[in-house]
């Protein structure tokens, strides 16, 4: 299951004018399963999680169909039947990398509070060729009821490693590491999962960064309203 890059967009005057032309032809998503228009958002269930696949070089301010699509597809979310809800996109929205700094800034400011009144768990990025992990962070601050941010653009590209972070590191940046690697999620119930990153470099993979994360529709604060004003300081498991 796929979302689109900065590589597929591919926009041609003549032969392609609306962009995406191979990346269409040849991953085609269940989007009308969800109610989406397009090819480029869409979301699915598994696995007791409603998984939702953002488009980040697709329209999304306010106005536009995706948002529309988002508003409507985090109402249908029964957190009993998914408890956790994870989202996918390309750019991240948080990221202390120097490189692709700010590329996700106008969508995270378009559609950030969505999820949060949403409880999302997490959202994954890639784009940035390296590892980071944040603590649950909204709005720029530390908060308990936010979602965990992973970038892990580090499964190998032509163009290398993004090796180079800001310096001193944001506090809200618990791990971050410029290597070759892969991650893997493992919902272990309705409250409790594991996310565990893989470092590739060495002769036998190694787990460098492993955190156990308690889902928002489980935690005792944020089931709470979500209009509620929630202290960063409160605090609860990842």
């Amino acid at each position: 299951m796929v979302t689109e890059g900065n590589h597929e967009v591919e926009i041609s005057p003549v032969v392609s004018p609306t962009g995406f032309k191979a990346f269409n032809a040849r991953w085609q998503m269940p989007y009308r399963e969800s109610g989406s228009t397009s090819n480029l958002y869409y979301s699915f269930e598994v696995a007791g999680t409603h998984i939702i696949m953002l488009g980040s070089y697709a329209e999304f301010d306010t106005k536009s169909k995706q948002y529309a699509w988002l508003v409507a597809d985090l109402a249908k979310i029964d957190r009993k039947k998914t408890p956790w809800v994870v989202v996918v996109l390309h750019a991240p929205w948080y990221n202390t990398n120097t490189a692709h700094q700010g590329e996700g800034e106008s969508m995270r400011i378009a559609m950030e509070k969505l999820l949060y009144k949403a409880r999302v768990d997490l959202v994954y990025s890639g784009h940035v060729h390296a590892y980071e992990r944040f603590t649950r962070v909204y709005n720029n601050e530390a908060d308990p009821c936010g979602p965990v941010h992973v970038t892990i653009g580090d499964g190998g590209n032509r163009e290398g490693l993004a090796l180079m972070f800001e310096d001193p590191p944001s506090p809200l940046s618990l791990y971050r590491e410029p290597s070759f690697g892969h991650g893997r999620l493992k919902i272990v119930n309705e409250t409790h999962a594991v996310w565990g990153w893989h470092r590739n470099q060495d002769s036998n993979f190694v787990v460098k960064d492993q955190v156990w994360l308690q889902s928002l529709s489980s935690s005792k604060i944020c089931s709470k309203s979500a209009d509620l004003e929630i202290s960063p300081s409160s605090k609860d498991e990842l």
